[in-house]
């Protein structure tokens, strides 16, 4: 299995989607032999899913690879199954894993990946998906009938865009009280805080924690201090697969 889940699509400096993990997903690509990706936008809100395709299509374009949308697929279904990468926009995370669902992509996405060895690239609500279940995204669920389960690629939950600061002003709860919420009442799990411009790079039982600009990622679990860890790092205890 390879993954590489990014917190965001952009930050600072970068014109490009996904462009401070292009090193990662370059050696990916390469190393996977990758000709035809498929990119899933449905998390896509604002915007529309041809737009998103070719802001993909343009990250990748230094690649000899042809890059198609699923919404453009008459057969989703087979579309993944013919696709020898899969790119996973950004946007809302409810509506992505709900259409998900509708279409019936997820068990074929999840075979795509552990089966075939079809490497995937999400980033935001596209990296979320990959938890057991998203929640712990940071969306509105703005979707009548939410659906919570999802990839089940990592057993771990996520939270992008993660962020520990406190707004001058703002008298809600402050991210790390959200997850401590979340924990106290899924008292076995843990959430993984991955910040802006960072990714977990997942290779067979392998996970390092990257980071553009060196951020931390930060582990939390119930009656545990916030365990932060540098980039570069390997964390591939997080997968559960060290003992």
């Amino acid at each position: 299995m390879d993954l590489l889940l990014l917190s965001n699509g952009k930050i600072a400096g970068n014109d490009k989607v996904m462009e401070f993990a292009l090193p990662a997903i370059t050696e990916l690509f390469t190393r996977k032999q990758v000709k035809n990706v498929v990119v899933i936008p449905y998390a896509v809100i604002r915007s529309s899913h041809d737009d998103r395709t070719a802001m993909v299509a343009d990250t990748l374009s230094h690649l000899d690879v042809n890059v198609t949308g699923l919404h453009r697929a008459e057969d989703p279904v087979k579309a993944i199954r013919e696709a020898d990468a899969i790119v996973c926009s950004g946007g809302n995370t409810w509506v992505l894993n709900k259409t998900l669902h509708d279409l019936g992509l997820i068990g074929p996405i999840q075979h795509a990946i552990a089966n075939r060895g079809v490497p995937y690239v999400g980033w935001s609500a596209g990296a979320v998906i990959s938890a057991p279940t998203i929640r712990t995204t940071n969306d509105m669920c703005i979707v009548s009938a939410a659906i919570t389960p999802s990839l089940n690629l990592v057993p771990f939950q996520i939270n992008a865009h993660y962020i520990d600061a406190t707004i001058e002003g703002h008298n809600g709860e402050t991210r790390d009280e959200r997850i401590e919420e979340y924990l106290i009442v899924n008292p076995h799990q843990s959430v993984i805080g991955i910040p802006e411009g960072s990714w977990l790079a997942v290779s067979g039982k392998t996970m390092t924690y990257e980071a553009a600009n060196g951020k931390p990622l930060h582990w939390f679990k119930l009656n545990q201090e916030r365990r932060m860890i540098e980039a570069g790092s390997d964390v591939s205890e997080l997968l559960g697969l060290d003992g």
